[in-house]
Formats: C-alpha cells, sequence, structure tokens
C-alpha cells in the first residue's frame, strides 16, 4: 500500500501532459509498472514502452514544468485527494466502463453505499412538472438508501442533488472542471453541502475551467458509476439524452418520466420510451423493482422503527436532516462518549440515522412513538 500511495503523484503529475489518456496510461502502467519509472524513463525507453512520438515529446517537454509533489499539495489544499484505477476506493462500476479515467479526483467520500446509485438527469430550464418530478424521485431514492448522482447544473441537477440531502440521503456530483472551482459559480453553497455529505468527483485535474467539450465526457462517469440513469426532463439533443446514450452504450438501465407531447423539453423522454430505451417511469418503485432494490424498501417499511431506550430516544431529539458532529451530540446530550458513540452505531444500523462523513450524522427516518 505504501509503494502505491508512493506512486500515486505520478499518475496525477501524467494526468496533467496533453495526449495522455486511457490508452497511454495503459501502456505505461503494463511497460514500466510503476509509473515512477515511466517518470523518469528516456525518449527510447517511452517508446519501447508503446507510445508514439508526438505523446514522447510531450511528455519530455511538460515534466520539466511539472513537479509531482507540489502538485499532490496543491490537491490537498481544497480537501481533494486522487484515486488511480487500481485504488480500492476507485468506483467499481467505473472500471467496467469502456473508457474509466486513470486518474479521479474526489472532494468528500465515497462509500460501498455509493454502489447503490441512480445519476437523475434533466434540463437547465425545468418546467414545474419536471422540478416536481426530480424533487420526488430523487428525496424517495435517498430515503431508499439510493445515492443520488448528478452534474451540479442548473435546473434538474441542482434540484435532485437539493432532494437527496433534503432527504437526509447522499449525493454525488460529476464536475466538468477541476475541483478547485465550482461551476456554475451561484451553486458554490450547494457543492459545500454536498462535500460535506457526499462527493464531488472529476476526471479533470485542479485549475481546469469547464468547456463545452467537457459535459460529453463528464456524463460518462454520471452514468458509469450507476446502476441506471433516470431522464426527468429533457430534449432529443440535449446533455441529458447525451448521458442516456451513454448509460445505454454502459450497458446500464435508463428510466424516462413521460411528458406532454407539446413540450419541447419532453421530447428526448417521449422518444426514448417510444423506442424501447428506456422503461417508462411514474413512481419510485418501478426503478427500485427494476433494480432489484425493492426488498431494502420492503424490510425498512415493514420494520416499525422506534427507538430502543431512553437513550437512542434522547439522541434523536438533537438529529435532523441537516448533519451533526458527534461531539455536539455528546455536548447536547450531556452523555459520556462512549454512550453516545454506541447509541449511533446502533441507530445506523437500524437505518434510522446515517454517518455522512468525519463523524458527523444525520436522521434518516422519522421514527415511531418514544420509548416508554
Amino acid at each position: 500500500m505504501a509503494n502505491e500511495d508512493a506512486d500515486l503523484k505520478y499518475w496525477v503529475a501524467f494526468g496533467l501532459i496533453p495526449r495522455i489518456g486511457r490508452a497511454r496510461f495503459l501502456l505505461l502502467e503494463k511497460h514500466f509498472g510503476r509509473l515512477e519509472n515511466a517518470w523518469t524513463a528516456t525518449a527510447a525507453e517511452l517508446r519501447a514502452a508503446g507510445l508514439d512520438q508526438a505523446s514522447v515529446t510531450s511528455i519530455l517537454a511538460s515534466r520539466p514544468e511539472i513537479s509531482p509533489e507540489a502538485e499532490m499539495e496543491r490537491l490537498a489544499r481544497p480537501h481533494g485527494r486522487a484515486l488511480n484505477w487500481n485504488d480500492a476506493s476507485y468506483p467499481g462500476k467505473l472500471k467496467e466502463i469502456y473508457d474509466p479515467p486513470p486518474v479521479l479526483y474526489v472532494r468528500g467520500e465515497i462509500t460501498p453505499a455509493d454502489e447503490w446509485a441512480v445519476a437523475v438527469v434533466g434540463t437547465r430550464r425545468a418546467t414545474p412538472y419536471g422540478r416536481q418530478v426530480a424533487e420526488q424521485f430523487a428525496g424517495e431514492l435517498a430515503r431508499n438508501q439510493v445515492t443520488v448522482v448528478s452534474g451540479l447544473a442548473r435546473g434538474i441537477d441542482a434540484i435532485a442533488h437539493r432532494a437527496a440531502l433534503d432527504s437526509g440521503g447522499r449525493t454525488v456530483a460529476v464536475m466538468a472542471c477541476g475541483l478547485d472551482m465550482v461551476y456554475p459559480p451561484e451553486h458554490v453553497k450547494l457543492a459545500q453541502e454536498i462535500w460535506e455529505r457526499g462527493a464531488l468527483i472529476s476526471d479533470y485535474p485542479l485549475g481546469v475551467q469547464p468547456r463545452s467539450e467537457h459535459f460529453p465526457r463528464r456524463n460518462r462517469i454520471m452514468s458509469g458509476i450507476s446502476l441506471g440513469v433516470l431522464m426527468v426532463e429533457g430534449d432529443v439533443k440535449s446533455g441529458a439524452m447525451i448521458t442516456t446514450h451513454l448509460a445505454l452504450e454502459q450497458n446500464r438501465d435508463v428510466f424516462a418520466v413521460p411528458g406532454s407531447i407539446y413540450a419541447p423539453t419532453f421530447r428526448g423522454n417521449n422518444r426514448l420510451i417510444q423506442n424501447g430505451e428506456a422503461k417508462l417511469v411514474s413512481k419510485v418503485e418501478d426503478i427500485l423493482e427494476e433494480l432489484n432494490l425493492t426488498m431494502v424498501a420492503q424490510q425498512m417499511e415493514m420494520k416499525e422503527i422506534v427507538p430502543a431506550d431512553e437513550t437512542e430516544a434522547q439522541l434523536l431529539r438533537y438529529l435532523s436532516s441537516q448533519p451533526i458532529h458527534i461531539d455536539e451530540v455528546r455536548r447536547e446530550s450531556g452523555l459520556p462518549i462512549s454512550t453516545v458513540s454506541s447509541a449511533l452505531a446502533m441507530l445506523e444500523l437500524k437505518g434510522m440515522v446515517r454517518q455522512v462523513g468525519r463523524m458527523s450524522f444525520v436522521r434518516v427516518r422519522e421514527v415511531g412513538p418514544a420509548y416508554g
């Protein structure tokens, strides 16, 4: 593990060099094993690895300008980190797609629970109907322990992220720029909440500005880390439709909400349904059933959720949809930290609370009558 950690800075450094993408990372890794060896390789050694002359020239010209150590320090400043595709924390489903990013930049936490994820996509100009659908579906997915993935854009994306957060669930935003900036800029506060209770991820290094050509490539990650994609509202030529087509190529399930035949923003939805490319959905259970996630929802519905004792009941009074650190719960309750820790662990097992990173907790379900 130590050797892998030490080698990571060279993955990050190579990610800054023009012309070095998935295919050339594969060549370098196969030939050199550790990318530290590739970083110090001669032109002849790089050609022997299978790189074309233009790529070799790009590496030789870029290396003197890049400090792998300095790049790792820059990445840590916005509380970011990097994962290469060999890291155990790298999303498993993302490895399966044709073009997985060799390096993924993360702000926040990717957890095993994010293996159960659905991407929610749609237009930036949401109609009242589209807004209502996004809020309902994203909120109910989150309440059913499904991570909501979207792209932090205006409109449906932002609505989906907000609904997931307000429901006490996890959400992941995939960005089309470096983690040291937020686009659109008015979503800075939303991005911070996502980072604190989920994750911001990107395959673009720090300093990379959002450009029009970045968004379609960003979309392959949104669908790639998800079990399926829900099209809320979009025209036939839209970023949301690009995401659904990428999902189909990646063998992901696609879902669409039907819309008015007179509304341009629903032409994409209706075409997907008409062509048999998407399953028509009218409620969140349609998605859960198709993805074989209904057992989780059914078990949560069948179980009577009540505090087991006065300690659990007391702690629940200090929890809401807003994250609160365990130290604050201890101060508010006046209970010993060992009691608070064990009780919160039990409440999390029951599905009543969720840890959202750095020992902060939210309440995720309404509870039955209090103990006693």
